[in-house]
């Protein structure tokens, strides 16, 4: 969510080729999180299971249908399991995932 720049050619062109897209450093060396620092996960979230902004902001990536598999750095038990309830449940849609880069967005 950090670097969105990609989704304009680059994700379209992945999903045009049958291309894999791997993504590496998805919370992009903790920016995400310190955009986030001190503010609730957004209510809405809960549309698509989403309780912790670590599972926001890898439901926005495995959202998406250019995206394959997605690798988050992990040092705490704690964020393993976190990481692993962004893929249960639902995932947003694309008018949510528009509302959450419309969130993020200005907060970077």
């Amino acid at each position: 969510m950090a670097e969105r720049s990609v989704e304009q050619r680059l994700l379209p062109a992945a999903v045009d080729t049958g291309t894999a897209v791997l993504v590496n450093l998805p919370f992009a060396r903790a920016r995400l999180f310190r955009a986030v620092r001190g503010k609730p996960v957004p209510e809405w979230a809960a549309e698509f299971e989403a309780t912790t902004w670590g599972q926001f902001f890898l439901k926005y990536l495995l959202a998406s249908e250019a995206v394959t598999c997605v690798i988050p750095g992990m040092d705490k038990p704690e964020y393993v399991v976190d990481n692993l309830n962004a893929g249960r449940g639902r995932l947003p849609d694309a008018a949510q995932r528009r509302r959450m880069a419309e969130f993020i967005d200005p907060l970077l």
